[in-house]
């Protein structure tokens, strides 16, 4: 292995990655995934591992399936749930994931429960023996017999079609349908969600800790084929269903029950139009009792929930200049207090007695590691997996933009005093921030290479108030464009940045931006766009939730921001990247960008065919590439067309590629 394992991508894919946590009732056990490569080299593989909440033990893996195991819950008890797939003699590759207990007293996990389409997500009750699990039956199935039934009558026939009556159809990578989620109590593996139709997929639920009741976000249809979520409130003895809040003009989710079992926190998006961006806030109720905003002049937008073991107060993270902190929120009076100052971003928040707080934390300078939080803001690290040496440091820069806002960014630099040359990489989203490590999109990998690396936060990046979101909103190629070149101005101004070799890159939304930057100025000498929105006309119909975007654009804001009529304008080499199976930035919005680029750009092919530009393709991928042969493909593809484009040298192709 490489010194530096952003020197080898071998070395890189190789490093262990922690994700999630779960703790016990009583805080004194603390568990987290760790995914490492199978021996293929194919795929990622989780193990649970169990960590020390004091921060001082090492921390001890429990388990060691084939298949990796997920999702680890405490039961009341103390027993560890999780899901596995673990495969018999007669399941061969159709085995499917199962609820398996790994027993608080020792000894080998054993399956709970197994059913025919596999089980999706597992909940506990704090306080009582009571376990839910989400799982998709067939929706004539009568019970999970019936179910497996009818998967047998549909996989003997070769069956594969869905008949579908409403709106979405696919979502992501995958089909919906033809089954639908339920929630089923495991104890006697009884239905509590019947006839759910697609109410639940998607879905966030929660169950009160003496495992009465459960809250569920549920998708509803609403005007012009478009989907909204209400909170749901299911009785767990009976099976009775019943609408706990709900609002017109905005999604309701992310719920929280309180300890007490008497009241629910949980989050509220505004319902978006092309004149106005949507809003993200706090809000709770008591059962029985009309909901209200916490903190409604908060100018954040908050990413989860969860309340204190006491009670008295709500847990919240939000996106904040380039941060991810977490806050206390009173929903009494409404103050918002920020727990911790560090520049990490946090995820996964559990609460504990006595008032710690368990959470994973990350940056751009720390890969995700499990961490405890004390009532004074104090964090300790629980141990784990190293975080990985970086290649070179991180600093941030301040630009200011053509009405005055500052744009904030992240700019990674190589450890060297020779001036490096840039990349300009755009996040996605658009609602979104670079606040994060990210496995999958990692600036280091480039770093490692000789590159310096700019990560900005243009108009429509969440972390910076409201106001901030609606500059750019419905109008992408107008301040988010400028702002980005605001931000590289500021960057190649840096003495360690050599600003006449420059490139974009970007994917999705900044996929998007890079589109558009192609078309609007020569200054880069080399484009990279990723699962990217060409034509926005095309697009809007086609992505799997064309509602969202009607909600954005008009017919003619998109007209007036789509990148394909500047096409003509494009003279800088460009990478496009697109899997087949990407159904939130459909495959024809890249197989119609590389056909312009190739027969109408301002740098096309010429008369022999030949041409700079190139077209990376994945047949298996989706929106992200995720298999980890393709993503080391990727990066290889990529660093090898900048290091041409931008460093003029002749690298040959991955020989991969064939």
């Amino acid at each position: 292995m490489s010194a530096n394992p952003f020197d080898d991508l071998d070395s890189y894919l190789a490093l262990p990655r922690v994700s999630g946590l779960a703790v016990s009732r009583d805080g004194t056990r603390v568990v987290t995934s760790v995914a490492e490569l199978n021996e293929k080299r194919t795929e990622f593989v989780s193990a649970l591992w169990e960590l020390d909440p004091d921060g001082h033990r090492p921390a001890r893996r429990l388990t060691r399936g084939a298949k990796g195991e997920s999702a680890p819950t405490f039961t009341a008890d103390g027993d560890l749930l999780f899901i596995a797939t673990r495969p018999g003699a007669e399941d061969g590759d159709d085995a499917k994931p199962a609820l398996w207990r790994l027993p608080a007293a020792g000894g080998e996990a054993v399956e709970v429960l197994a059913l025919a389409g596999g089980v999706d997500k597992v909940l506990t009750a704090g306080a009582a023996a009571v376990t839910l699990v989400t799982a998709a039956l067939l929706p004539s199935a009568v019970d999970v017999a019936d179910d497996e039934r009818l998967r047998k009558l549909r996989k003997d026939g070769k069956v594969s079609a869905v008949l579908h009556a409403g709106y979405p159809v696919r979502h992501w990578d995958h089909d919906i349908g033809p089954a639908q989620p339920h929630l089923l109590d495991v104890a006697g593996v009884r239905d509590v969600t019947p006839a759910p139709g697609q109410g639940l997929r998607d879905a966030d639920v929660d169950l009160s800790r003496d495992g009465r009741v459960a809250v569920a976000s549920w998708q509803v249809p609403a005007p012009g084929a478009a989907l909204r979520s209400h909170l749901v409130r299911i009785d767990v003895a009976t099976a009775e269903r019943t609408v706990l809040a709900d609002d017109l003009g905005a999604d309701l989710f992310a719920p929280a029950v309180s300890p007490d079992g008497t009241a629910v926190a949980f989050l509220r998006e505004t319902t978006s139009t092309p004149a106005t961006a949507p809003r993200i806030t706090l809000c709770w109720m008591r059962f029985g009792e009309d909901f209200s905003e916490i903190a409604p002049d908060w100018d954040r937008w908050p990413t989860s929930v969860a309340w204190t073991d006491d009670g008295t107060a709500l847990l919240v993270t939000a996106d904040d200049n380039g941060r991810g902190p977490v806050f206390r929120a009173d929903p009494a009076t409404g103050a918002v207090t920020r727990l911790t100052d560090d520049d990490f971003t946090y995820t996964d928040v559990r609460a504990a007695p006595g008032g710690a707080v368990f959470a994973v934390r990350s940056s751009y300078a720390a890969a995700p590691h499990p961490v405890r939080i004390d009532g004074d803001g104090t964090v300790t690290v629980l141990p784990s997996v190293e975080s990985p040496p970086l290649p070179g440091e991180l600093t941030e820069l301040t630009a200011t933009a053509d009405d005055g806002a500052a744009i904030r960014s992240w700019l990674a630099l190589p450890a060297t005093d020779q001036p490096a040359p840039l990349v300009l990489w755009v996040h996605g989203g658009p609602l979104n921030s670079w606040n994060s490590w990210h496995w999958r999109w990692n600036p280091w990998l480039l770093v490692a290479s000789g590159y310096a690396v700019l990560m900005p936060d243009p108009a429509l990046s969440t972390g910076y108030g409201q106001d901030f979101i609606q500059r750019g909103w419905g109008a992408w190629g107008a301040a988010p464009y400028t702002d980005l070149m605001a931000a590289t101005d500021a960057a190649c101004a840096h003495p360690r940045v050599d600003g006449s070799r420059t490139a974009v890159m970007g994917g999705s939304f900044g996929g998007y931006m890079a589109n558009w930057i192609a078309g609007q100025t020569d200054r880069f000498d080399a484009i990279v766009t990723h699962a990217s929105l060409w034509a926005l006309d095309q697009f809007g119909g086609t992505t799997d939730g064309a509602y969202w975007w009607a909600r954005e654009m008009t017919a003619e804001m998109a007209e007036r921001n789509s990148p394909h009529r500047h096409v003509g304008s494009i003279r800088t080499p460009t990478l496009v990247i697109h899997g087949d199976k990407d159904y939130r930035v459909p495959i024809g919005e890249g197989l119609r960008l590389w056909y312009q680029l190739l027969a109408e750009s301002g740098l096309p092919a010429a008369d022999d065919g030949t041409s700079p530009h190139r077209f990376l393709y994945f047949p298996t991928e989706g929106h992200w590439v995720l298999a980890p042969q393709h993503a080391k493909l990727w990066y290889q593809v990529v660093i090898a067309f900048l290091d041409r484009h931008v460093r003029g040298r002749d690298v040959a192709w991955p020989e991969t590629l064939g």
